[in-house]
């Protein structure tokens, strides 16, 4: 199992630490209800170091990334980031990711964690233009520093203008007193607030600054429960849950990043898929009656018939009531149609709902 440059730290903080993607990772510190709460109300920060990142560099760069994204990276400028999901031949997604446009032939790619290996091969495989590509996933630590309070939080660490960065933007600079930090206006919480890529060797620094400087916030440090209880809220898709090799970005909800503006893998099948439509939607959805969904677990119609399948479920520490996201026929993906979720054999009522569940 592999750890991140804070693995201590995070020890020595109380944490429950737990494998995921094959690192050891902190869950939780002080409880997934009052770390999701954390975030939604002021701030709290993450070490999510066990992302990849990925180095593309040449005058074809560009031409890489638009043949293996669904989205359009030809809109790109340096400083704008692009969200986008990774086609595979067969209909499905090999990863989601984000594209960020480092300079004229400079390129970052964030991939998840589980994928990095998947994906280096897969983009590799593409890779008829001569791009020169670095992994850098093992030498960068990430923290993710989110919610409402966050710029203001962060403001008197760095001269750039937190307040001002739009969303899906990003700067480079002294952050922390650590020169060539990356600081982007993202997140998967849908709190606010900016994910922070530095050098491993200046993780630990740039950590306690952010520390140091929240507290007159009451910032927390936030496990990977809360990360999956706020994403959900806001309806995001988690890969190898929502989203995976036989998942199609136009049943994921995820046809605003498909572009047919320009040829990419498999966009002919998939331009065929969105003229014919898809046989199955994600939707998300809000129980009625007790209990809560869990991934795998069967949806039924009224009379019993299975109509799709769970693929995410919690209880939203925000709205204090079980929801969910799954596939379900297209016939019942419509916003207020009945659906049940069969936990433990008893099909309990739920309701197709829009995401996000917390507006």
């Amino acid at each position: 199992m592999k750890n991140t440059a804070l693995t201590d730290t995070h020890i020595k903080l109380g944490a429950k630490m737990v494998p995921f993607a094959g690192f050891n990772m902190p869950v939780q510190y002080t409880g997934i209800n009052d770390e999701h709460a954390a975030v939604r109300n002021s701030v709290g920060v993450f070490d999510v170091s066990h992302m990849g990142e990925f180095i593309l560099k040449g005058p074809h760069a560009i031409d890489l990334v638009q043949k293996i994204s669904s989205n359009d990276a030809s809109r790109l400028y340096k400083g704008k980031i692009q969200y986008a999901c990774i086609p595979n031949e067969t209909g499905g997604i090999v990863d989601d990711f984000l594209v960020y446009k480092l300079g004229e032939e400079t390129l970052l790619l964030v991939v998840n964690a589980s994928n990095i290996e998947k994906d280096w091969n897969w983009i590799s495989s593409h890779n008829t233009f001569g791009v020169e590509m670095k992994d850098i996933s093992e030498q960068t630590s990430l923290f993710a520093v989110q919610g409402p309070k966050a710029a203001e939080a962060l403001q008197s660490l760095t001269d750039m203008d937190l307040g001002k960065m739009a969303y899906y933007t990003f700067e480079k600079g002294v952050f922390a007193g650590v020169d060539n930090v990356l600081v982007s206006a993202t997140g998967y919480t849908g709190a606010g607030g900016f994910e922070i890529y530095v050098a491993n060797e200046n993780a630990q620094t740039v950590w306690d600054a952010i520390m140091e400087a929240g507290k007159p916030f009451g910032i927390k440090p936030i496990g990977l429960g809360a990360r999956d209880t706020l994403r959900l809220e806001m309806g995001f898709c988690l890969y190898g849950n929502d989203i995976d090799d036989t998942t199609s970005p136009l049943e994921a909800g995820l046809g605003w990043v498909t572009k047919f503006t320009k040829d990419f893998v498999n966009s002919e099948n998939l331009k065929k898929q969105k003229e014919q439509g898809v046989e199955r939607k994600l939707v998300g959805f809000e129980m009625i009656d007790r209990g809560i969904p869990r991934h795998g677990y069967k949806i039924v119609d009224a009379e019993g018939n299975e109509i799709g399948v769970v693929t995410s479920g919690t209880q939203s520490p925000t709205l204090q009531k079980s929801i969910g996201l799954g596939y379900v026929k297209t016939a019942f993906a419509k916003e207020g149609t009945e659906i049940y979720i069969d936990i433990r054999n008893k099909p309990v009522k739920a309701s197709v709902s829009k995401p996000p569940f917390v507006k």
